[in-house]
C-alpha cells in the first residue's frame, strides 16, 4: 500500500494520499485547496491516478482543494450525506465501503464537532478527521456540534476499535503525526471522564475563539460550483423531466456510472448500461465501447449518476474525445427520483 501524510502548516491540517498500486488508483484525504498542486505533483512522482477526493467534513479553517482537484483531474469529490457542500457528487453513509482499486475502507457516521462528520477505517489505521485527536478531541459548539454525539461517536464507536489501531486525524497544531486507540484511552484529558455529562461540560467550557478563516472558508466550501451548470449552459444536459420522455427510445441509450454500492443502495433507471465513471476513459476512446456505440448505431448516449457531477464530467469528456452524442440527466438519479422516474432494484 502507499500512504502519505501531507501537512499544511498555516491551517494545521493533515492529508493523506492511498494507493494500492496495480492500476494507480489512488484517493485524497482531507484536502487544502493551496496545496493540490503539491498533491498533484507527488501524485505524478508515484505513477498514480487520482481517482477520488475526500472530505472528512465541512472544514472551518481552510477552503477545501475538492473543488481544485476535480476540475484538474476529473476525480469523483466525497462528503457523508449530511453534507450541505454543492460539489460532492459521492454521497456516504454509515456502514458504507469507499473504495479504490485494491483498498476499500469502512465508512462511520462520527458526528459530534459537525453534523456531517465522518471517520474511515482502513485495516490497521483510522482517519478520524476532527472528532478524535491526538491527545484532544474536535470542539463542538458550531456547525451544528453537539458534545453528546460526539461522545457517542468517540466511546461508542472509535474507542471500541482495537488498542493498536492508529490514528490519522485531520489536524494537529503540536507537532504531532499519529497516535492509537490505546494511547488516547490512556492519556487524552478529554477522555478521562466518568460519564457524558462531565464530557459534555468539558466541551461547553471550551471558550474557543472561531478559527480566523472560518467566516470565509465555510461559505466557501458549501459552494464550491457544480460543473454540471456549465454542461447546462452548453445544451449538453436534458432534465429529469425530459429523460422521462427520452428513456426507452431505440436511438436513446442510458448510461449508469454509479458504482455498484450505489446502484444496490438506491437503485437503477430500467434498461440503463452499467459503466462506472473510473472506466469511462477506455470507453470513449477511439475503438471504446461508447465510442464506437455512438459511431455505428448513432445512438444518444445519455449519462447519468447520483447527483449529475460525475455525468457531467464524463459529458465533457465525452465531447472532448469526438462523442457529439453524449448528454446527460441534470441532478442524476437524486433528480429522476423527485421527477417520479421508475426504479429498479
Amino acid at each position: 500500500m502507499i500512504f502519505r501524510q501531507l501537512f499544511d502548516q498555516v491551517s494545521g491540517t493533515y492529508s493523506y494520499l492511498l494507493a494500492s498500486r496495480k492500476g494507480g488508483e489512488a484517493l485524497i484525504i482531507d484536502p487544502v485547496l493551496e496545496k493540490v498542486d503539491r498533491y498533484l505533483q507527488l501524485v505524478r512522482e508515484l505513477d498514480l491516478r487520482l481517482v477520488k477526493a475526500v472530505d472528512t467534513h465541512l472544514h472551518a479553517d481552510h477552503i477545501t482543494g475538492l473543488g481544485a482537484l476535480r476540475d484538474k483531474t476529473q476525480c469523483v469529490t466525497v462528503m457523508g450525506e449530511q453534507t450541505k457542500a454543492d460539489v460532492v457528487s459521492m454521497r456516504l453513509s454509515d456502514g458504507d465501503k469507499l473504495a479504490i482499486e485494491g483498498l476499500a475502507l469502512d465508512v462511520i457516521y462520527t458526528p459530534g464537532h459537525t453534523d456531517d462528520s465522518y471517520s474511515f477505517i482502513l485495516l490497521d489505521r483510522v482517519f478520524t478527521g476532527d472528532t478524535l485527536l491526538i491527545r484532544g478531541t474536535g470542539r463542538t459548539d458550531f456547525q451544528n456540534g453537539d458534545p453528546r454525539q460526539q461522545y457517542e461517536s468517540i466511546f461508542g464507536r472509535l474507542l471500541k476499535l482495537p488498542n493498536e489501531t492508529l490514528i490519522y486525524p485531520a489536524h494537529d497544531y503540536k507537532g504531532e503525526t499519529v497516535s492509537t486507540i490505546g494511547e488516547e484511552k490512556a492519556f487524552n484529558p478529554r477522555l478521562q471522564v466518568k460519564s457524558m455529562e462531565e464530557y459534555v461540560e468539558i466541551m461547553n467550557n471550551l471558550k474557543l475563539a472561531n478559527p480566523k478563516m472560518m467566516d470565509v472558508a465555510v461559505p466557501a466550501n458549501m459552494k464550491v460550483g457544480l460543473h454540471q451548470e456549465e454542461i447546462a449552459r452548453r445544451g449538453w444536459a436534458v432534465t429529469a423531466v425530459e429523460a422521462l420522455a427520452l428513456v426507452g427510445k431505440p436511438d436513446v441509450a442510458l448510461i449508469d456510472l454509479r458504482e455498484h454500492s450505489e446502484r444496490e443502495r438506491h437503485g437503477i433507471i430500467p434498461g440503463a448500461i452499467h459503466l462506472p465513471y473510473t472506466r469511462l476513459q477506455e470507453n470513449i476512446a477511439a475503438g471504446g465501447m461508447l465510442h464506437e456505440l455512438a459511431r455505428s448505431t448513432s445512438k444518444q448516449l445519455l449519462f447519468y449518476c447520483a447527483f449529475g457531477e460525475r455525468s457531467a464530467m464524463a459529458v465533457q469528456a465525452a465531447q472532448d474525445a469526438g462523442v457529439a452524442s453524449a448528454g446527460h440527466i441534470e441532478g442524476g438519479i437524486d433528480a429522476w427520483k423527485k421527477a417520479g422516474g421508475p426504479i429498479m432494484r
